[in-house]
């Protein structure tokens, strides 16, 4: 079964593994890999819960908009085909 866990909870286990915490014991509190708190880690080591929540909206807007400009890019191509059709 797959967990998630919230930005608040990440930043506090990321939080007592900066305060000396065994990356082992960690782990298995937790139930995630080592591999899942390095990459914890180097995504959130100096924020705060707010800057999370920040990074993660933006996120979810860079998604949004990548998908617009892609869908757009398509129509444009498709506009450019029918118009190089001469009738």
């Amino acid at each position: 079964m797959k967990k998630r866990f919230t930005e608040e909870q990440i930043i506090k286990i990321i939080q007592r593994y900066n305060s000396g915490s065994k990356i082992k014991d960690l782990c298995r509190e937790f139930g995630v890999s080592s591999q899942t708190l390095y990459s914890w880690k180097k995504k959130y080591s100096d924020m705060t819960v707010s800057e999370a929540k920040k990074l993660k909206a933006l996120e979810h807007e860079n998604s949004r908009l990548k998908k617009l400009v892609a869908e757009q890019a398509l129509d444009i191509e498709i506009l450019k085909e029918v118009n190089s059709k001469k009738w």
